[in-house]
């Protein structure tokens, strides 16, 4: 069914949009998918937040003249899908390329950085990695290192937890028995018997002198002649 003045002039002004905003714009001739096929299409575009719209390749020049782009579509073959994408500018040839392999969609032509580019070209862009590829890539590169310290880092930690855990338990409870008393050796009672101070032996009582003994008999006087 034809498209309204309307219609047509609705689809100008989104593509006018995307064109100002997209720094890479794809063009694919899809003539000869079939409804599923279409579907899948429309579909992954989707899943990659790209922006996939198809249009008569006047409502096209018109809108890249509008956006002030000098692109002729009229030299692109068959029916024209175009795809924008304002995040990643490889995602959308990437899509379309790997959408060509198994079905008869082919990238025809393209815009990169306000400047149209030939089939070649954007068929070499599909086969670069996209941006999330080569953002996994970069830290793969640059965490390699990085990883290995971190899980020593992490291995020293789990030792430290474990010792500080052994720490913080209190002691086990030793039973031990009474001890048996040690009988003194020979030696020790030797040492203590020397250690005793000796008996100091009582000595009889001297009378001081001029007194005289009580018990003792009194001298008798010589006889004089």
């Amino acid at each position: 069914m034809p498209k309204t003045r309307q219609q047509k002039e609705e689809i100008k002004e989104i593509l006018v949009q995307n064109f100002k905003q997209s720094p890479s714009v794809y063009f694919a001739d899809y003539q000869g998918l079939n409804v599923s096929q279409a579907d899948d299409l429309r579909k992954k575009m989707y899943e990659g937040q790209i922006k996939y719209i198809v249009a008569k390749k006047t409502l096209i020049n018109m809108a890249a003249k509008e956006a002030g782009i000098e692109f002729d579509a009229k030299q692109l073959p068959g029916m024209i899908g175009i795809a924008f994408s304002s995040e990643d500018e490889i995602a959308p040839a990437k899509i379309l390329g790997d959408l060509s392999k198994s079905t008869s969609l082919k990238l025809v032509g393209g815009i990169f950085d306000g400047a149209s580019v030939d089939q070649d070209y954007v068929i070499t862009l599909s086969k670069l990695p996209g941006r999330e590829q080569l953002y996994s890539m970069f830290l793969s590169v640059i965490n390699g290192p990085v990883s290995g310290f971190v899980r020593v880092l992490d291995a020293v930690r789990k030792q430290k937890e474990e010792t500080e855990s052994k720490e913080a338990q209190p002691p086990a409870e030793v039973k031990t028995e009474e001890a048996a008393p040690v009988a003194e050796s020979p030696v020790e009672e030797a040492k203590t018997e020397e250690a005793k101070p000796e008996s100091v032996p009582v000595t009889e009582e001297v009378p001081a002198v001029g007194e005289a003994s009580a018990e003792a008999p009194a001298a008798e006087e010589p006889v004089k002649e």
